[in-house]
């Protein structure tokens, strides 16, 4: 059964301005917004940005509004753990926008947007909940440290991570699954290039299946993660390309936010209902066939 949204999350309801962009504080990248969204990841740094004109519509006394965005506006409220000077005064993931955001010219649906609605963490009202986005968070930091590091000046490659970490998150949050799996798994699949470029001259897919496990192992290892995190992850990162050996719903979560970042790349000249037709053989969750599908030339 497909899963519906109402009206007021719907984006083919919204106005232009109610998707718009904000300024890191600390890199300046510009970051896409959509209106509902709370904070988002800069793609260029990691950097966490709150959203300046967060307008929850009717999610802010609709019944439903947990199933929407992943969360409840109404408990956040009651917390008040959300607000903008706690996040300010006592935690540095949170950099203050240099701008109160500009509109994007659109409409609809975003057309190759990075958007994602939570981190893929549920929310609560629970303080052992809050604990626990407080730990994953600093986890990701950690992560998008280390990928930085392996990385180095290789600002593309680090932007992909980032992007397919944005996609993985939001598809988590529909599908389900192991948050901690999918969000390592997401910022460190290609972690084997550099080296296989090194070793094989190539970047190749085969290439990095071999290279990149023992990476990602040693960086998880380094960061203490659990022993079956490790193996999961590995296991994910050694066949991302080949999808060898493995096919648990967080390597089909991985494996869709990959595609959805290259789709476009990897076929730039086919057309609509050709692109349709890959997108129903590739994909393997309905949540990235759906985000696939908007992302499709009107014709």
């Amino acid at each position: 059964m497909s899963k519906t949204i109402c009206p007021g999350q719907d984006t083919r309801f919204w106005k232009p301005g109610d998707i718009f962009e904000v300024a890191c504080g600390k890199c300046g990248r510009p970051v896409e917004f959509f209106k509902d969204d709370s904070s988002r990841r800069c793609p260029g740094c990691g950097q966490r940005v709150q959203n300046p004109r967060i307008s929850l519509g009717c999610a802010q006394w609709c019944e439903h509004a947990k199933e929407c965005l992943g969360y409840d506006p109404k408990e956040s409220r009651e917390q008040g753990a959300g607000s903008k000077e706690q996040r300010a005064e006592g935690n540095p993931d949170y950099a203050n926008p240099s701008c109160a955001g500009e509109p994007l010219r659109r409409t609809g649906a975003s057309s190759g947007s990075q958007s994602s609605r939570a981190e893929g963490i549920p929310h609560g009202n629970s303080g052992q909940v809050g604990q626990e986005e407080k730990q994953q968070e600093t986890m990701i930091d950690r992560l998008i440290e280390a990928v930085k590091k392996e990385f180095g000046c290789d600002q593309k490659r680090i932007t992909h991570a980032l992007l397919v970490l944005e996609k993985a998150q939001k598809i988590l949050r529909r599908e389900g699954g192991n948050p901690r799996v999918v969000l390592t798994a997401a910022l460190l699949h290609d972690i084997g290039i550099k080296e296989a470029e090194r070793k094989h001259g190539s970047a190749a897919g085969k290439y990095q299946e071999i290279e990149g496990p023992p990476i990602a192992e040693r960086i998880m290892r380094e960061l203490s993660l659990d022993a079956e995190t490790i193996e999961h992850v590995s296991r994910i990162v050694g066949s991302h390309h080949s999808a060898k050996d493995i096919d648990t719903l967080e390597f089909r979560i991985l494996w869709d936010a990959d595609w959805l970042v290259n789709l476009h790349e990897e076929f730039p000249d086919t057309g609509r209902e050709e692109l349709k037709k890959k997108i129903a053989k590739i994909f393997n969750t309905e949540t990235g066939r759906k985000m696939a599908t908007d992302l499709l030339p009107c014709s």
